[in-house]
C-alpha cells in the first residue's frame, strides 16, 4: 500500500501483514495450523504478476509491490463473498454464531450487499451430531478445512474429512469414527461461521450478552489462558485465550467444564462450628483458640492462588505449624494435560511453603497425625479420607479446621468449616509448570 516494510525469508504476505497490522480478511488460515489457500478470502494484488494473490501462501520477496486496498482487490473479495454466500442461508438472526461470526463480518464489510443468485439453494444435513460435544449445521460450512486440519495436526486425532464434490461437499466423520478427542470443542473455537457448535452451549444464549473474564484453567499445571464467559453471576461457558507462550489458542474440553462443579448442590455456602452455622466471627474466633492451643498442623493446597499462599506461609510461621501439600498427578496428554493436575504448585516454592515438589501422598505429617503430636489440622481443600486417614479415629484426638469450596468427608467432621471461593470468584495469579506467572480475574460474584 504504498509503504516499506522489512520481512524475514520465507514469510508470507499475510504474516507480514499481520505483524505490521494490516487487515488481510481470511477463513481458512490460522496462524497454528498449515496453508492450504482454499477460501480464496485473502487475495491482494501483486504489481508483477499483474493478478491477485493469496495472502496466506505467497512468499515475499525483494522489492515486491502489495496492495491490499486496490480496486482489483476489493472485486477479488467480494466475488469471494458471492460464491461462499450462493448455498448459505442467510439466516443470521438464528444462528447460535452470530456476533462471532467471521463471515458475517466480512459480508458486510467486503461483500456486494445483495444476491445475484436466483436460483434454489442446495441443501444440506443440519443437527448432525459429530461428537458428543460438537453438532453441525453443514448449510452454514465454507469448506475451509479448518476442523480438518486441526483434527489432523494439532489433536493428532484423523477424524474429519469432506465427502462428495463442489457444491454437494459435506464435512463429515470417517466411517465408524466420531470427533470425541478431549480438544473437540477447539474445531468449534476456530470455525469462522456457524456449522460447529458446542452441543452444551448451543442456543443458551446470545454472545453479546455475556461479559468476557480473562482466566486461567485450572485442571492442570499447563495454565492455559481462558475467557470465562457469564452473565447475572452465572457461567455459560469458557473458551481459550490466545498466548503463545502457554496454550497457542487452544485448551482441552474438560477444563471447559470445571465450572459446573461449583454449581453443584454440594458447594459449602456457610460458616459453622461442630456442623451448627455460625457467623464468620464466630468461626474466627473458634479457629484462633484452636491455633493458639500448639501442636498445629497444615495441609495446603496447590489449587490455591499465590496471594492465598503467601498468607498461609505467614500463618504457618506464626504458629510453627508443621506443613505439608499434596502433588496430584494424573495422566498426561503431551499437549496440554500435564501429569501435575493443579495449577499453582510452583508457586508454593515461590512463597517457601515448600522446597521441593511434594509427592502424591501425605509424608511425615500423617504419621504425627496418627501418633497424636498434632491437636489441631488446618486442611485446605483436600480430602483427609482420600489421603488414607481415618476420620473417625482421627475425630477423637485432632481438631480439624477445614477451608473448601464443596462438601467432602473432612468438611463433615471438622470442627471449625470455611467456604472457599472458586478461581472463578476470584483474583490472584497462578505460577504454570514453566514458572511463568499468570493473572486471573473475578468473573462472578461468589454465594
Amino acid at each position: 500500500n504504498d509503504k516499506e516494510y522489512l520481512a524475514s525469508e520465507g514469510e508470507t504476505i499475510i504474516q507480514v501483514a499481520d505483524r505490521n497490522n494490516i487487515h488481510i480478511p481470511r477463513f481458512c488460515y490460522h496462524k497454528h495450523l498449515s496453508v492450504v489457500a482454499s477460501c480464496r478470502m485473502c487475495l491482494v494484488e501483486i504489481d508483477k504478476v499483474k493478478q491477485a494473490q493469496p495472502a496466506c501462501s505467497t512468499l515475499v520477496h525483494e522489492d515486491m509491490h502489495v496492495n491490499t486496498k486496490s480496486q482489483k482487490t476489493k472485486d477479488a473479495q467480494k466475488s469471494t463473498m458471492e460464491f461462499l454466500l450462493i448455498n448459505h442461508p442467510l439466516d443470521c438472526p438464528i444462528c447460535d454464531h452470530a456476533g462471532e461470526c467471521r463471515l458475517q463480518e466480512f459480508s458486510a464489510e467486503h461483500g456486494r450487499g445483495y444476491s445475484r443468485f436466483k436460483e434454489e439453494k442446495n441443501v444440506k444435513p443440519k443437527r448432525t451430531r459429530l461428537g458428543p460435544r460438537v453438532t453441525l449445521d453443514d448449510e452454514r460450512c465454507i469448506l475451509c478445512s479448518r476442523c480438518v486440519r486441526f483434527s489432523q495436526e494439532v489433536a493428532k486425532d484423523d477424524v474429519l474429512g469432506f465427502v462428495d464434490r463442489g457444491t454437494y461437499s459435506t464435512l463429515t466423520c470417517y466411517p465408524g469414527k466420531e470427533l470425541s478427542n478431549n480438544y473437540s470443542l477447539n474445531t468449534v473455537d476456530i470455525c469462522p461461521v456457524g456449522a460447529l457448535t458446542s452441543t452444551d452451549f448451543r442456543f443458551k444464549m446470545r454472545v453479546w450478552f455475556l461479559k468476557r473474564t480473562h482466566s486461567i484453567c485450572t485442571e492442570s499445571s499447563v495454565g492455559s489462558n481462558t475467557e470465562i464467559w457469564s452473565r447475572e453471576g452465572k457461567i455459560y461457558r469458557i473458551t481459550p485465550r490466545r498466548n503463545d507462550a502457554v496454550n497457542d489458542t487452544w485448551m482441552t474440553d474438560s477444563g471447559r467444564g470445571l465450572f459446573k462443579e461449583f454449581e453443584s448442590e454440594d458447594r459449602l455456602k456457610s460458616y459453622s462450628v461442630d456442623q451448627v452455622a455460625k457467623s464468620l466471627d464466630d468461626a474466627i474466633a473458634a479457629t484462633r483458640a484452636l491455633l493458639e492451643s500448639g501442636s498445629v498442623g497444615v495441609i495446603g493446597s496447590a489449587h490455591s492462588s499465590l496471594e492465598e499462599q503467601y498468607l498461609l506461609h505467614k500463618i504457618v510461621k506464626h504458629t510453627g505449624a508443621s506443613y505439608e501439600m499434596i502433588q496430584h498427578i494424573g495422566e498426561g496428554d503431551g499437549l496440554l494435560m500435564s501429569e501435575d493436575r493443579t495449577p499453582n504448585l510452583r508457586g508454593a516454592l515461590i512463597t517457601g511453603l515448600i522446597n521441593e515438589l511434594p509427592e502424591a501422598q501425605l509424608g511425615q505429617i500423617k504419621g504425627a497425625i496418627e501418633n497424636g503430636q498434632i491437636k489441631t489440622l488446618l486442611v485446605f481443600n483436600e480430602d483427609l479420607e482420600q489421603l488414607c486417614i481415618d476420620l473417625i479415629k482421627l475425630k477423637e484426638s485432632v481438631q480439624v479446621i477445614y477451608f473448601g469450596s464443596s462438601k467432602n468427608s473432612t468438611s463433615e467432621q471438622a470442627k471449625v468449616v470455611f467456604p472457599s471461593l472458586s478461581v472463578f470468584e476470584k483474583e490472584g495469579t497462578f505460577v504454570n509448570q514453566n514458572f511463568i506467572l499468570q493473572k486471573f480475574k473475578q468473573a462472578i460474584l461468589p454465594p
